[in-house]
C-alpha cells in the first residue's frame, strides 16, 4: 500500500541516535516529545524502534509506546512488527484497538497477520468482523502456503470494456488511496473474467473518450493463478520486470493481483531456504537467529547431521577394510585428507554453479547433456594441473618413489572428474524427482565425494602398488 505520509529521510546515523533519544525521553516520561520524535520517521523506522524499544525496556514499554502512536499510523507500523511482537501487542491492547488494526489494514497485511496469529487470536478478532468479509479471508486462509492466493490482495483497479478513459480515470481518483497500485488495471467482462490490462500511462496519452477496450492490451496476458507456487510467481517477476500481477481462478476469473513489495519478501524466504538446505539446516526461512530457541537450532541442525554423519561411518569401514595396506605403507595415509578435502570441494564448487543455474532458469533439465561434458573437461583439466603439482611433492618434497606419487596423482584426477560430474549431476537428479536442488550441495556433496574419494584412492594404490 502507498502511503500517504511522507516524512523527511532519516539517515541510518541519525536513525540509531533518536532511537536513543527516545529511549531517554521514555525513561523521563516525556511522552508527548517522545511522540512528536517518533512520527518524524517513516512507518518501517517506527516499527524498528519499537522493537528496539522491547528489547531494551521490555514488552511493557513498546505497547505504551504503539498505543500512543496516531490511528492511521499505528496500522501501518503494526504490519512491519515481527510476528511475536504482533503476538505480544495483540495481547497487550484492548479488543476495540485489535478490531481497528484489522479493519484498517489492507486486506493483504491483514491477511497476513491473520496467518501468523494463533488460532484463538485469529477467532476473537473474526468474532465482530462482518459476515460476507469474514466468508471472504476464510478463503484467504485456506489457500495453500507458499501459494499466489496466499500472497495476492483484493485491493486492485478494475474497469469494464466499455468504459471511456475519463470514466476509468474518475474511477481511479475514487478508488485509487484504498488500492494496492494505481499504475495498472484489470478489464473484466460482467463474469468478472479477466480479459485485459490497462495501464494508467496509456490512457493519460490518448483522448478521454477513447473507451478502454481501445488501449487495454488483451493478447497473451500474464496471469497466475491461485495455487502457483509462490517460487514460480517471483520468477515471473523477475523475467518480465513486472509491477503487479493478475491472480485468476481455474475459469480465468479475476480474483486478486499480487505486487512487486509482496515478491521482495519471497525472494528473501526462498533465498534463505535455499542456503539452510545447502548448508544442511531445516527450519522455516523466515524466522530470524536471534528469535529461535536453542532447542529450535539444535532441532534444525541435528537430524542432517546424524544423517552426514553415518556416510563417514561408511567412509570408516572402508579404511578399516584397507588397514592391511596402510599399515604396510603408512605414507599413503598422509595424502588422504587432501585427497578427500579436494574432492569435497571440487564436487561442492560444481554442485553450487548447477543449483543456481538451476534457480535462474539459466540451466534447463535437457542442458544435462552439455553441462556432463563440459563439467568433465574442466575437471579433467583441473585434475592433470593438481596431479602435476602433487607428484612434484610427493617426490621432491617428501621424498616418496614414483609409484606412490603415481598413485596419489592418478588419484587426484579421478577423484576430481568423479566429484565434479556427481557435483553438477545431483542438483540435475533432484529437479528431475521433485526435489529441491539445493538440497544436493555443501555437506551432502562432500559427504558422498569423501566417500568415494577413499574407495578411488585405496582401489588404485592396491592396484598400482601391488599391496
Amino acid at each position: 500500500m502507498e502511503n500517504e505520509r511522507v516524512p523527511e529521510v532519516v539517515e541510518k546515523l541519525d536513525l540509531d541516535e533518536l532511537k536513543d533519544e527516545i529511549v531517554e525521553l521514555i525513561d523521563g516520561k516525556k511522552y508527548g516529545l517522545m511522540r512528536s520524535k517518533l512520527l518524524e520517521l517513516n512507518e518501517v523506522d517506527i516499527a524498528e524502534t519499537l522493537e528496539e524499544i522491547n528489547d531494551r525496556m521490555g514488552l511493557e514499554k513498546e505497547i505504551l509506546v504503539f498505543r500512543m502512536l496516531p490511528k492511521d499510523v499505528s496500522v501501518d507500523v503494526f504490519a512491519y512488527l515481527p510476528e511475536d511482537d504482533q503476538i505480544d501487542i495483540i495481547n497487550g491492547i484492548t479488543q476495540s484497538e485489535i478490531n481497528q488494526i484489522v479493519q484498517e489494514s489492507a486486506f493483504d497485511d491483514m491477511i497476513d497477520i491473520l496467518e501468523e496469529l494463533p488460532a484463538n487470536l485469529v477467532d476473537r478478532i473474526l468474532m465482530n468482523t462482518p459476515k460476507e468479509e469474514r466468508k471472504l479471508i476464510n478463503t484467504f486462509l485456506n489457500y495453500p502456503e507458499n501459494s499466489a492466493g496466499s500472497l495476492m490482495t483484493i485491493d486492485y483497479i478494475s474497469f469494464r470494456e466499455n468504459m471511456t478513459v475519463d470514466e476509468a480515470i474518475q474511477h481511479i481518483r475514487e478508488v485509487g488511496l484504498d488500492s494496492e497500485t494505481v499504475y495498472t488495471g484489470y478489464v473484466m467482462d460482467d463474469s468478472r473474467h479477466l480479459i485485459g490490462v490497462v495501464s494508467l500511462r496509456s490512457m493519460l496519452v490518448v483522448d478521454g473518450q477513447t473507451l478502454v477496450s481501445e488501449v487495454m492490451h488483451d493478447e497473451n496476458i500474464l496471469s497466475v493463478t491461485v495455487k502457483t507456487d509462490q517460487e514460480d510467481v517471483s520468477k515471473e517477476f523477475k523475467r518480465y520486470g513486472l509491477l503487479a500481477l493478475p491472480v485468476v481462478d481455474n475459469e480465468n476469473r479475476l480474483v486478486g493481483i499480487i505486487t512487486v513489495d509482496d515478491i521482495f519478501d519471497v525472494i528473501d524466504d526462498e533465498a534463505t531456504e535455499d542456503f539452510q538446505r545447502m548448508a544442511a539446516l531445516s527450519g522455516r526461512a523466515d524466522e530470524e537467529y536471534l528469535d529461535k530457541s536453542v532447542f529450535s537450532h539444535i532441532m534444525s541442525r541435528l537430524p542432517w547431521l546424524i544423517a552426514l554423519m553415518c556416510s563417514y561411518i561408511v567412509t570408516g569401514g572402508i579404511i578399516t577394510r584397507f588397514q592391511d595396506m596402510l599399515s604396510a605403507m603408512i605414507c599413503l595415509v598422509t595424502y588422504m585428507p587432501m585427497l578427500s578435502g579436494t574432492g569435497g570441494n571440487s564436487g561442492s564448487q560444481s554442485s553450487t554453479l548447477i543449483i543456481r543455474g538451476l534457480a535462474t532458469e539459466e540451466i534447463e533439465l535437457k542442458d544435462a547433456a552439455k553441462v556432463l561434458w563440459k563439467e568433465l573437461r574442466v575437471s579433467f583439466c583441473i585434475g592433470i594441473v593438481l596431479s602435476i603439482l602433487n607428484m612434484v611433492r610427493v617426490m621432491l618434497l617428501d621424498g616418496n618413489g614414483f609409484m606412490v606419487g603415481l598413485t596419489v596423482s592418478l588419484s587426484m584426477i579421478v577423484i576430481i572428474i568423479v566429484a565434479k560430474l556427481t557435483g553438477s549431476m545431483l542438483p540435475i537428479l533432484a529437479k528431475v524427482i521433485g526435489l529441491d536442488p539445493a538440497i544436493m550441495a555443501g555437506p551432502l556433496v562432500s559427504s558422498l565425494t569423501d566417500l568415494v574419494s577413499t574407495l578411488i584412492y585405496f582401489v588404485l594404490a592396491t592396484q598400482i602398488l601391488q599391496l
